[in-house]
């Protein structure tokens, strides 16, 4: 598989270009995806919509992602994980290399994350503001889960509670964005929410496998590094087995209406990167396809559970 050039400072003379560059915009769409969930099951439910209010929500979800992309490349160029990390598949794994090719500074790219969260806390504000105190809890949730993932003293993808976070994290944008319009807590962002932030912790899982040998080094022991190649595998399975189990369980149980289950035909996607990954884990250079499924199969499911929600209110 060809890859795309890495970043040099030469592609990037232009500093908006580059900062932009730097918070991997490509990879927001998944809490783009996150948020029109909860915008549907707002919707769905009947909630007074807000234009501007779900405009600000989204700003505040990507401001928040890109916050913890670019703190996550900051700290992992402390510990060393991707400066010796010679298996990643570039752009999905290895971090942005923006750091170990010269692009940023490591200076530039933790002011930069902290400038980055310091706009989620704002926006953060205006909307609580204008909803409800009770989002307070969301906000310094996810932004706890997104600076403690990498960050030392906690560095909890290391101790492996890194699947927890990102399904946590992209939950908590799905609850967050629902309780914006609401103006109040519910159980349906979570019911909806709750298989595309599995499907979503299933990139980080399988992005792991090409960073398992470097990680391993710099003592970042998620569970990809913990566990076998041969048993860590088969966690991308699980996950998999997990997200559509509860949403037929959500749909049968009248949590979800009957048409979500459309978003089964995203499933095809899931299965065919796992024969992949269980076919080739020791082989992480030969991961791409599996990873790019990977992510087709997140944004066919937020796609597809978001229009059933819309169209059946």
């Amino acid at each position: 598989m060809t890859q795309p050039l890495e970043p040099t400072l030469a592609m990037f003379q232009n500093p908006f270009a580059r900062y932009f560059a730097a918070t991997r915009p490509a990879f927001l769409t998944a809490s783009l995806m996150a948020c029109l969930i909860g915008l549907a099951v707002a919707w769905h439910g009947g909630a007074a919509f807000d234009v501007p209010m779900a405009l600000v929500t989204l700003l505040f979800a990507l401001l928040a992602q890109a916050g913890v992309n670019v703190l996550n490349d900051y700290y992992d160029a402390l510990n060393g994980t991707d400066a010796q990390n010679t298996e990643r598949i570039f752009p999905f794994t290895g971090g942005s290399r923006f750091i170990q090719n010269g692009v940023m500074t490591q200076a530039e790219m933790r002011n930069f994350g902290f400038a980055l969260m310091a706009g989620v806390a704002v926006a953060g504000l205006w909307l609580m503001a204008r909803s409800a105190p009770q989002l307070m809890y969301v906000g310094l949730a996810g932004l706890f889960i997104g600076w403690a993932y990498s960050a030392p003293p906690f560095r909890l993808n290391s101790r492996g509670l890194g699947e927890l976070c990102v399904a946590a994290g992209f939950l908590a944008i799905t609850v967050g964005t629902d309780f914006v319009q609401r103006k109040g807590f519910a159980a349906a962002p979570f019911i909806a929410g709750l298989p595309y932030a599995l499907l979503v912790t299933n990139l980080l899982y399988i992005n792991q496998f090409p960073d398992r040998t470097a990680d391993t080094a710099a003592g970042k022991l998620h569970w990809v590094a913990r566990l076998p190649i041969q048993s860590a595998r088969w966690g991308y399975s699980l996950i998999v087995a997990l997200a559509y189990a509860w949403l037929l369980l959500g749909a049968l149980l009248d949590w979800l209406p009957l048409w979500s289950l459309a978003a089964f035909l995203a499933l095809p996607l899931s299965i065919k990167a796992a024969r992949l990954l269980l076919q080739h884990a020791a082989q992480p250079r030969q991961l791409g396809e599996a990873i790019k499924l990977t992510i087709g199969a997140m944004m066919v499911h937020g796609t597809l559970l978001s229009l059933a929600l819309l169209l059946s209110k």
